[in-house]
């Protein structure tokens, strides 16, 4: 493996997840981006036939575990590994001996790219030959044990800090601060932050669950909205309401949500 490259799988079955660490490895001098896998059975096939000198592998995945990846493909030839967890310190415990990092949900850009380089330099330093020693260790120790029921702990809230968007030909990545509200357009999501639209291929179930309801509000079917920007609830004509946001926008707010916004709003009945 050249020293200056490293060749990186990315797994994990949340594509707003993978979208994130793709975009932040795209940036960083050293990482190339070989595949990615939405699942544990996508991921076992790509490290057999990509061979990636590493791999950012989501721990908790419907099908087959991330443990279960490893023991699949056996810790004899599998890449050097970043654990992706939504547990708590306590319960990465038993990740933290086996890998050469990991990342607990949700993490900021700083971090990733920490793991990055600490990975990189160890690679370089160790070579895969010792880690492959550390991660046979602790698959064959009780420790693991604890893993398995890792998802019986309290789990911290996996809210989006970043959205990652395609902008002309280009990965970006937007701040969850910076989105105004997203209304939903067919099978896409359609953010507006700061004047701008951005389309992504996202449910609106998904995203409600994944950003943080002290900050958003699904105000309709298809619409959430931020909400540090609302100003006023109005009563239009039939019965319906909108809520006006700061910059003058109206969106629709369906019945079964007003209570909800009201409850926000301090509004009294």
């Amino acid at each position: 493996m050249p020293a200056e490259r490293v060749r990186v799988l990315v797994v994990d079955d949340e594509p707003l997840a993978r979208m994130r660490i793709e975009d932040v490895l795209s940036h960083l001098e050293g990482a190339e981006i070989v595949g990615s896998a939405s699942n544990g059975i996508e991921a076992v096939e790509m490290i057999r036939s990509l061979k990636p000198d590493l791999v950012f592998l989501d721990v908790q995945m419907p099908g087959k575990t991330g443990v279960e990846v490893v023991r699949e493909i056996g810790p004899a030839v599998m890449p050097a590994t970043i654990f992706v967890t939504a547990y708590d310190q306590f319960a990465v415990q038993a990740f933290d001996v086996a890998a050469v990092d990991y990342l607990v949900k949700p993490f900021d850009d700083e971090r990733l790219e920490s793991a990055f380089e600490r990975a990189r330099g160890r690679l370089a330093l160790e070579g895969l030959g010792h880690l492959r020693e550390k991660l046979l260790a602790v698959l064959q120790s009780p420790v693991d044990a604890g893993a398995q029921t890792a998802p019986a702990l309290p789990r911290t809230p996996e809210y989006l800090e970043r959205i990652a968007v395609e902008m002309r030909g280009k990965v970006q990545s937007i701040p969850v601060d910076q989105i105004d509200y997203i209304v939903q357009s067919g099978p896409y999501a359609e953010l507006h932050s700061g004047g701008r639209r951005h389309l992504i291929r996202e449910a609106m179930q998904t995203l409600e669950e994944r950003l943080d309801p002290r900050k958003f509000m699904r105000v309709h079917r298809s619409m959430i909205v931020r909400l540090d920007l609302v100003e006023a609830l109005h009563r239009g004509t039939g019965g319906d309401y909108e809520v006006q946001l700061k910059g003058g926008a109206r969106v629709k707010v369906s019945r079964s949500r007003r209570e909800a916004l009201e409850r926000w709003l301090g509004v009294s009945r």
